[in-house]
Parts: structure tokens; sequence; C-alpha cells
């Protein structure tokens, strides 16, 4: 037996260790609950033998009885709400095997070569990551999670149900080659193997019911009546989950550890180069999110393409830094998105789920939800943005009484007026504070004014109709479910529209153009080039008072500060 099987099989056995240890608690939790009831047993069966007579041994055995009954009671309905409770399940969009055949090939030929079972399904999720996710519980099999990848002959009748949801993060797609691909998905889908395992399994759905039963019974809207029997269901749920809380963790750690000793035996040499690509995605994903498509996102649109403005992205970080040097030359090898038969689709559905779990955007498009392609993206989101935001500012400073700059026709809104109002007497500790709060506050009225978003139908599944909405099983929690970024403060919203004001004025008066910036998001372009250089002047204007920088700036790019903007 080779080092590699060796300490596989201490992983596994440690994980099962873990497992019958977690069981132990089950096991000793109810043992506890019917203690009572045996006590009422033996002293009941004393009575029928002629022992343990007399009035007072007969209070004794009827206060136990009762006891006992109330106790089992009790049982029951903690084991009804564990049982009954909903586990999280993560929002993915499901991929069938009709909408991926080469997909599910290559996951198919992975679990044979571990020799472990198949995923049962595959779904896509908007993150730089991938697991294995069980899903089932009777409440999680609503919907559509996907055509099973195995169910032969030689398989049991029951595998395709029991096996875990292989869960890929969709920017890996995109971005890895198949073959990195097959090599970081190795150790994921060796976890199948101790998936399987009678112990570990139900030792997972004992772990996960406590916790979807705490979850439970902390949700909302429930009245007294229904919600004093969940908060004690929850209670002791609680103290059961704190005692298995080292065992559960030490459990997982012994999987991961045998399935990736297992998983040392497939494309081991290529999973440490895939594995820079994967530190590498979600560098790029992240700056794609936050400065890419939150703009977007804020402005009513979503971009459709957000997996392939990953590619984009990282090929533009790959030319501006010396360390991802060599990491476009992989772009001639065949992309990961290719096992996908329809990459648009999915590219949609990933993107639209994206925006609904980071910034909260409805399950459909409609008049104030638009998608957005990256060729529209500077006139439909840049442009948009900028105007916005300069109308919002001037808004601003009428409501503060701020008259308008000298000019041909006094009612036209300049970028003079703003400068004067920062420079003068409405610089710093002066109404340029209330400036900025009036912003902040006029950004927080319009964000509480915008409509909720509920549930609906979304894309669906990958190549297939409309499904169940990935976010069902969330509940009717609030949307973001994570938020990208903290709110933002007064001052930085300030520095925000007066940006945004300088922008508009490039544009309509120097030839100016916006743009996007794969990296940092909205640009202006100048000459066809961008214009890196605006935030410091901008910010000594804002937070000093001093103009000079951004009057220099503006008089090198060509720009009249008393000429009228267009706003929106």
């Amino acid at each position: 037996m080779s080092g590699i099987d060796v300490g596989e099989e201490l992983g596994a056995r440690a994980a099962q260790a873990r497992a019958l240890a977690l069981l132990r608690i089950r096991s000793r939790a109810l043992a506890v609950a019917i203690l009572p009831a045996a006590f009422a047993v033996v002293l009941f069966a004393a009575d029928a033998q002629g022992h343990l007579a007399g009035p007072a041994w007969d209070a004794v055995r009827w206060t136990v009885l009762g006891v006992a009954v109330v106790v089992l009671l009790v049982t029951v309905l903690v084991a009804v709400s564990v049982a009954r409770a909903r586990p999280a399940m993560s929002p993915t969009v499901p991929v069938p095997e009709e909408g991926a055949p080469d997909l599910y090939r290559l996951v198919r030929d992975l679990a044979d070569r571990l020799d472990v079972p198949a995923p049962s399904a595959i779904a896509l999720t908007p993150d730089c990551d991938s697991w294995l996710e069980d899903r089932t519980h009777r409440a999680l099999r609503k919907g559509s999670l996907g055509a099973p990848l195995r169910k032969g002959p030689g398989a049991p009748a029951e595998a395709a149900d029991t096996a875990p949801v292989l869960v890929i993060g969709s920017p890996f797609l995109w971005w890895m080659r198949v073959a990195e691909l097959r090599a970081v998905l190795a150790p994921v889908v060796a976890g199948t193997g101790p998936s399987a395992h009678p112990d570990i399994a139900a030792a997972r759905r004992f772990v996960r019911g406590l916790d979807a039963a705490i979850a439970d019974a902390a949700a909302p809207g429930r009245g007294p009546v229904r919600g004093a029997p969940l908060a004690f269901a929850g209670w002791v749920a609680r103290l059961l989950l704190r005692a298995c809380r080292g065992d559960a963790a030490e459990m997982e750690r012994c999987v991961a550890a045998a399935a990736s000793m297992r998983a040392q035996t497939v494309d081991y040499g290529l999973r440490i180069a895939a594995q820079e690509q994967v530190g590498l995605a979600y560098a790029g994903w992240d700056r794609l999110l936050t400065r890419v498509a939150l703009p977007a996102w804020r402005m009513g649109r979503w971009p459709s393409r957000l997996d392939a403005g990953v590619v984009s992205a990282l090929t533009e970080l790959s030319r501006r830094d010396r360390l991802a040097d060599g990491f476009a030359l992989r772009l001639g090898e065949r992309p990961a998105c290719d096992l996908l038969e329809e990459p648009g689709v999915a590219d949609a559905a990933a993107s639209l789920l994206a925006a609904r779990l980071f910034h909260g955007g409805p399950a459909e498009s409609g008049p104030g939800w638009a998608p957005v392609d990256w060729q529209q993206y500077p006139d439909e989101v840049v442009d948009r943005k900028w105007r916005s935001e300069a109308a919002r500012l001037h808004r601003v400073l009428d409501n503060l009484g701020v008259p308008r700059a000298s000019a041909a026709d006094p009612a036209v809104p300049t970028l003079a007026r703003v400068m004067e109002h920062l420079s003068g007497a409405g610089g710093p500790g002066g109404p340029g504070e209330a400036l900025a709060a009036g912003i902040g506050a006029a950004v927080a009225r319009e964000e509480a004014e915008a409509p909720v978003h509920g549930g609906g139908q979304g894309h669906g599944s990958v190549g297939s109709g409309p499904a169940d909405d990935p976010l069902d099983l969330w509940g009717p929690g609030p949307l973001p479910l994570f938020p990208l970024q903290p709110p933002r403060t007064g001052t930085e919203l300030l520095a925000d529209h007066v940006a945004a004001m300088v922008c508009c004025a490039a544009v309509d008066t120097a030839g100016a153009a916006p743009g996007l910036d794969w990296l940092d998001g909205p640009a202006l372009l100048v000459g066809g080039e961008r214009r890196a250089d605006l935030a410091a002047p901008v910010l000594s204007l804002v937070e000093d008072g001093d103009p000079d920088p951004l009057l220099s700036w503006l008089a090198e790019v060509g720009v009249r500060s008393d000429k009228p903007v267009r706003l929106v």
C-alpha cells in the first residue's frame, strides 16, 4: 500500500471516528429523554410483582409517569422540529445534463478515475469556489437540480438521489482551461467517497438538522403560540450543536484530508499550477464585482456577461502585473466554458443571480432593471451614472440655497458653481459638510424609496425552461444576502459626485468620452486614453477646500468650468 493510500485510509478512519462521536451525542440525548420513561416502567413493574407497595409509592409512580410523558412529548416536539427544519442551500444555477453533456462527461470520468460515486447533479455559483452540497432533504428536492450523473445498472437505485450536488464557481469555467478545471475539481469530486459512508452521512444530517432548527426558531413573523415551542426546540438544538461543534469540525477536516489524498493520483502536478489560477480568478472576480458590476447595479442595469468579463479583467491584469506574465498565453487552449452547450445562457443566469446575491436586484428584467452588454456599458451605465450624480449634486445645492454661478444663463448647472461653493465659504468645516450630509441623505432616501424586490422566475436552469427561484429556499429574508461594500460616508459620496460633475464637464466641453476599465470600472477617456489622475485633485477640493490642483487638471484637459453641463 502506497503512502497516499495509507494517508487516505487514516483520514477516512479519523472521519468515521468523529462521525461516531457525533452519533453518540445524539444517542446520549435520546437516552436522557427516555430515562424518565424507563424509571416509570421499573416502578410499575415492581408494583405488578408486589414490591414497592403503598400510597407513597403509588404517588411516586404516577408522578414519574407524568414526568415521562411530558419529557417524551417534548422530545417528539424537538425531533419533529429538527426533522422538518429546512437546511440552508446555496443559491445556484442548475445545469441539467442536456445543457452541458461534455461537463457531465468530464465529471463522470473524473469520478471513475477516483473510484468514487459521481455527484447527483451539477450547479453553478457566481463565486470563485467549488464544493459538494447535500440536497437530500425533502424540502430541498423541489425544483430542477439537473439530471443525475449516473443511474446505471451497476449503481444502487438510490445512489443518484443520495449523492451530493457538485457546485462549480462560474468564473472558473470562463477563465480556466479544461485540464485546469479537471485538476481543480479532482479533490472536490473525491469528497463523494466519504459522503457515501453511512456514519458520516448520518452525522452530517444530524448536524445540519440542528443548524436548520436553530435558524427556523430564529425566523421572525411567528406568533407566540407557534413561536414558543419552536424557540424551545431551537434552545435544545443549540445545546446539542454546541456539544457537537468540535467533533463536526474535525470530521470535516478529516474528510477533506482524505479526499485530497485520494485526488493526488489525478493531475496532481497540474493541480498545483491550476491553484494559481484560482487565486487569480478570485482577484479578478472581486475587482469586476466591486468596480464594474456594482456601479451598473446601482443604475438599475445588470451586466449580462460577468463571467466573460472575468477573462477581460484578468487579461488586463496580466498585462499590467509582471507577476501575472504568461497567464494570458493560456487563452489559446480550450476554455472550460466550451463544455456548456449555451455558455451565453449560463453566463446570463449566473450574472443575474450575482446581482441578486450581492446587490438585491429583482429576479427578472423590467423597466428599471435591464441587462446591459459590455459594448453598451460606457453609454448606458457610465454616462448615466455621472449625469445622475451631477444632477443630484445640483439638487442638493439648490436645497441649500447655493446661488448659481455667474454665466450667460444663470439657470444652467456648471462646474464653476460647485467649485466656488467648496473652495469659498463652503470649504471644510462649513457648508461643505452640509453638502456631504445632504447628498448622503438624498442617496439614503432614494435607496429607501426603491421597490423591494421579491422572488419570482429568473433565468432558470442552463439549457432548460424557467426553474424555481434559487433564492426561495432562503425564505423572505432581506436582499442582498452578501453585500459587496459597506455604506459609503458622506465625504466619499461627495467626492464621487464632484468627480462625476467634472467628468460630465469634460465630456460636454473638452471632447472626452465615458469608458470602461476592466479593473477599475467607469473611466474617463481623453483622446482615447484613460485619465486615472482625477481622484487626487477632487479630494483636495472636497477635503481641503483647495481648488488649485483641480484647476490645473481642468486646464490641462481643456475643460471649461463655466460652460453648462447636460444633466438627466
